[in-house]
């Protein structure tokens, strides 16, 4: 799990001053915490995510953002409660939940929202 300045967010994630609609630059989708070292729901969070980050290896990138130290990525985004959770598809806008979810909250979303492009969809012809 990488923590993430703004810099390393504009060159794996979005490239906000650059762009000005969503533009994933990443090669895998993720996910980000946002989050701050003296928030308990965020302390709940992050053995969670830990384990998350292994399950999902080599599929989604799960990165922290600490909501203190990079004010402006927290700005940018609207941050106003913690923690908060980007999830980011390659192909599609980006969607926030808020608060400490549960590991199968986390991993329904994650599936559904992160992985769908993944599964493949059986067509018949009758």
């Amino acid at each position: 799990m990488e923590h993430l300045t703004k810099e390393t967010f504009l060159q794996k994630v979005f490239n906000y001053e650059k762009n000005k609609q969503w533009q994933f630059e990443g090669e895998l989708p993720c996910l980000i915490d946002f989050y701050a070292d003296w928030c308990q729901p965020c302390k709940i969070v992050a053995p969670i995510l830990e384990e998350l980050a292994e399950e999902y290896k080599g599929k989604i990138n799960i990165y922290k953002i600490d909501t203190e130290d990079q004010q402006e990525l927290a700005a940018a985004f609207g941050i106003r409660s913690i923690p908060s959770l980007l999830f980011c598809p390659k192909d599609e806008q980006p969607q926030m939940a808020m608060g400490a979810l549960p590991k199968d909250t986390l991993k329904q979303v994650i599936e559904d929202v992160l992985l769908k492009n993944k599964k493949e969809e059986v067509v018949t012809n009758n």
